[in-house]
């Protein structure tokens, strides 16, 4: 089974949406795939959520307790710098790392740069969906 980081940006996009990035937030849900995050991701999801999709801190809440129970939490050890002036995507970077992640699925343009970095592959959710269907059809 794929492990797989999702950045915040697609967690967002996922709760506050839906469309491709809720079907990927939902292979998750339902143990397709592993999802792997951080304390500091789960930070970074809730302030999102508050500040641009207006969720109550209740709500917030219920899908912190949600995910944690839902996704494996890392604590990463190790600190990285690929993307330049302390850019909070090297948090994503570390979390995959921790996990041992095959994947990170994100919608930010200096990760999705990378393509690949420590034989984690990059990807946005548009694509890691079709690979996912396209290798489990």
């Amino acid at each position: 089974m794929a492990r797989v980081v999702l950045d915040t940006n697609v967690l967002a996009s996922a709760l506050g949406r839906g469309g491709i990035p809720g079907a990927v937030f939902k292979l998750a849900i339902i143990k397709q795939i592993t999802a792997v995050t951080s304390l500091f991701l789960l930070a970074e999801l809730s302030e999102v959520l508050a500040k641009k999709f207006d969720f109550a801190s209740d709500k917030i809440n219920l899908i912190e307790k949600k995910l944690k129970k839902k996704f494996i939490l890392v604590n990463p050890r190790r600190v990285v710098e690929v993307l330049p002036d302390n850019n909070p995507d090297n948090r994503v970077l570390e979390a995959a790392l921790e996990g041992n992640c095959d994947y990170i699925v994100t919608g930010d343009k200096q990760l999705l740069q990378l393509v690949s970095w420590e034989g984690i592959r990059i990807l946005t959710g548009r694509d890691f969906y079709e690979q996912y269907l396209g290798r489990n059809s």
